[in-house]
C-alpha cells in the first residue's frame, strides 16, 4: 500500500513524504533519502523494493524548504535544476534539512511495528545519510550509495552512532578514489564496498546503471539492515 502522508518538524514545518507499507508483518523502517532529483519515479520504486521486503520505507521530500512539487528526471536540464536546488538546501541556516529527515526517522520508528529504523541514502541523499548517521537519534543502520560530498575533510571528521554501510563507484567522476580511500581510512568502522560502475549506477532511469553492480550492492544493503534493521 502507498500514499503520501505529511510530516510535522520540531520547528512546525509541514513537509510531504512518500509511504509504502509491506503487505505482511512490518519487520522494521527505512527512511529513503532522494538523489537532486526528488522523490521522483526512482525514489518511490526504491522506497516500495524496501516495502516488499517487509519494511515500512517512508521517502521524505528533502528539497520542500526551498522549492515544494519537485518531480525531475534526469537530462541535463534536470541535473542544473537538481544542483540549483541542492544549493538553496546546503545554503539553509543549521540544521537545514536535517531537521526534516529526524521527522522522518521519527514517524518510521513509531509507524514501523519493530521499532527499529535504517536510513538509505543516494548521491546527495547518500551525503545526508552520512551526516544523519552522525549527528540524529533514533537510526539502527544507514546505507549510503554514492554520497557526493562526503569525502571532503570536514565530512570526513564525523563519527557515526550506528552501523554504516557505503557504496562507491571506481569509475566515479564526481568522487575521487583517493577521496574515497581517505574516507575509509579514517573510518574503519564503517563498511566500505567498491563497484566497477560509474555513479548513479543504482538507478535504472539513467544512462549509468549497471545492473551487475546494483544488483550486489542491493543484496550486500539487504543483507545489512536484515542484520541491524531486523
Amino acid at each position: 500500500m502507498t500514499h503520501y502522508i505529511e510530516l510535522t518538524v520540531a520547528d512546525g514545518f509541514k513537509l510531504p513524504a512518500y509511504e509504502a507499507r509491506p503487505v505482511g508483518p512490518v519487520k522494521g523502517a527505512i527512511v529513503v533519502l532522494q538523489e537532486i532529483f526528488g522523490v521522483n519515479a526512482h525514489i518511490r520504486a526504491v522506497a516500495d523494493g524496501f516495502a516488499a521486503l517487509g519494511y515500512l520505507a517512508v521517502a521524505p521530500a528533502t528539497f520542500h524548504r526551498v522549492k515544494p512539487g519537485i518531480e525531475l528526471g534526469y537530462s541535463q536540464d534536470d541535473v542544473s535544476a537538481g544542483v540549483e536546488l541542492k544549493a538553496a538546501v546546503e545554503a539553509l541556516p543549521a540544521p537545514g534539512v536535517l531537521q526534516d529527515i529526524q521527522a522522518a526517522i521519527d514517524y518510521a520508528a513509531q509507524a514501523g511495528a519493530a521499532g527499529k529504523v535504517g536510513l538509505v541514502g543516494y548521491c546527495w541523499g547518500g551525503l545526508l545519510t552520512w551526516r544523519a548517521a552522525c549527528e540524529l537519534s533514533g537510526l539502527s543502520a544507514a546505507v549510503l550509495y554514492y554520497g557526493g560530498g562526503m569525502t571532503s575533510a570536514d565530512e570526513i571528521a564525523r563519527t557515526p552512532t550506528c552501523p554504516v554501510l557505503a557504496h562507491f563507484a571506481n569509475q566515479d567522476a564526481s568522487i575521487p578514489l583517493n577521496g574515497v580511500e581517505a574516507f575509509k581510512q579514517a573510518h574503519p568502522e564503517v563498511e566500505v564496498r567498491f563497484y566497477q560502475a560509474s555513479h548513479g549506477f543504482n538507478c535504472d532511469h539513467r544512462s549509468a546503471y549497471d545492473a551487475t553492480a546494483a544488483a550486489l550492492a542491493r543484496e550486500s544493503t539487504r543483507a545489512f539492515l536484515a542484520e541491524h534493521v531486523g
